[in-house]
């Protein structure tokens, strides 16, 4: 298994998982407003299995970059180096904002 599908699928969990708080602040700053934005709290339920997902997959994506050596030929591209590193590169760039938005209700005080 490759590392996009679970990067994708942990940025879309992240997405959800983050909606109920950080989705009506930041539409308030693009300057989208309205009661219907308050309609995203909806999602705070979902929070603690989206977060559980967005971790599932992130450790996913972690075990196939770090932890487990795929058996490659010479001419297949994951034997180059310089594709495993720049996988690792757009990990940590997908995982890091993933990562404060999940954190966002710890830190959410300082906006409000």
């Amino acid at each position: 298994m490759g590392t996009k599908g679970p990067l994708v699928a942990g940025v879309l969990a992240a997405l959800g998982a983050s909606a109920c708080c950080a989705g009506p602040l930041i539409l308030l700053l693009l300057g989208i407003g309205g009661g219907w934005a308050s309609l995203l709290i909806a999602f705070e339920s979902y929070s603690l299995y989206l977060t559980a997902l967005t971790a599932l997959c992130l450790g996913m994506a972690f075990n196939s970059l770090y932890l487990r050596r795929r058996a490659c030929t010479p001419a297949e591209a994951c034997s180059d180096d310089r594709i495993l590193r720049n996988q690792r590169i757009l990990f940590w760039l997908v995982s890091l904002p993933v990562i404060l938005l999940l954190t966002f209700p710890l830190y959410a005080s300082l906006f409000y």
